[in-house]
């Protein structure tokens, strides 16, 4: 058996998110469907990270084993022949036996991208979250930088999880403009459920001067979703990179 790790991107549209769930269509059941598809056998996967529904990836990690001979090429084109056009892998490696997507991720990158122009959008509409209304992108960006470093981020959490430690170690955290698209990008060891977008809402909310740049730190302090602002639409968010460190690969 050998343990291969796959690099691949999807747009998340037509999906329930990346966790295989019966009855519904998830980027986990066609990946594990290609893959018995190409082995003839069943094959088990794990994800870097379990994106939710209409959330997008530029960089999802999978690992997955297999007693089939196939060099990594071989299994690029193979599994890319029998993937639905919205799922692409985009490199197959074989890793150290004990590898394992999730657990040995070091750190993730995200980016959430917001469309903000009067005119609504026709091809990005299941790409970006689309804001009429003008955003201060210096004001969110400044708050954006309250967040690097050790953070409870219990304020940014979705509903209750299972998750028992709410500390993140956020490595960066910035907004940039470019024309009408804005684009936020966070990097951390790890992320809680709907924490991304959670932080985008009340970026926006500051966006709109309806919170000052310098309420982050209090609302991160208060360890409560309520003392944030709402949750930003999924179809905006990008899984961008997945880093390990080389030694674990």
């Amino acid at each position: 058996m050998t343990t291969y790790q796959l690099r691949i991107e999807y747009d998340g549209t037509a999906y329930a998110g990346w966790q295989r769930q019966p009855g519904r269509p998830t980027i986990q059941a066609e990946i594990e469907n290609a893959l018995a598809r190409v082995t003839q056998c069943p094959v088990a996967t794990v994800a870097a990270g379990r994106t939710d529904a209409g959330v997008h990836a530029l960089g999802q990690v999978v690992s997955f084993r297999s007693a089939k001979s196939m060099t990594p090429s071989e299994w690029t084109r193979a599994l890319n022949g029998v993937l639905p056009g919205d799922i692409g892998v985009l490199s197959t490696e074989a890793v150290a036996d004990a590898f394992h997507a999730r657990y040995d991720a070091c750190a993730k990158t995200y980016e959430y991208r917001i469309l903000n122009q009067t005119t609504r959008p026709a091809l990005d509409r299941l790409r970006v979250w689309h804001i009429v209304r003008p955003l201060d992108v210096d004001r969110m960006d400044r708050a954006a930088r309250h967040l690097p470093g050790q953070r409870d981020c219990t304020s940014f959490q979705g509903s209750p999880t299972d998750t028992r430690n709410p500390v993140c170690d956020i490595q960066r955290a910035d907004c940039v403009r470019d024309g009408d698209l804005i684009r936020f990008t966070i990097r951390a060891d790890r992320f809680l459920q709907h924490m991304v977008r959670a932080i985008l809402g009340t970026l926006v909310d500051i966006g709109h001067h309806k919170r000052t740049p310098d309420d982050l730190p209090a609302i991160l302090q208060a360890r409560d979703r309520r003392a944030a602002g709402p949750t930003a639409p999924p179809q905006g968010l990008y899984l961008v990179r997945v880093d390990y460190e080389r030694e674990n690969i």
